[in-house]
């Protein structure tokens, strides 16, 4: 996952103002006690930074994969 689907994935889940807040401010234990944008900042992979994210906030797991991949052009 790229950075860029990244921000996709959690502008789709959850809205640009939402989204923001919980990268900036909600802390993840599995990233080492960092919020979203300190472990993105730190090199940790834009994937594992949307799994913890998706875990902690309960996202359906069927949302999880595929998240923020653009649609393939016809």
């Amino acid at each position: 996952m790229r950075l860029s689907e990244f921000r996709t994935a959690m502008k789709e889940e959850f809205g640009d103002a939402y989204g923001r807040v919980l990268t900036r401010d909600l802390v993840l234990n599995p990233l080492g006690g960092r919020t979203a944008d300190q472990a993105l900042t730190a090199g940790v992979p834009a994937r594992d930074v949307w799994l913890a994210l998706c875990a902690e906030v309960d996202v359906p797991r069927s949302r999880w994969y595929g998240a923020g991949v653009p649609a393939p052009r016809p």
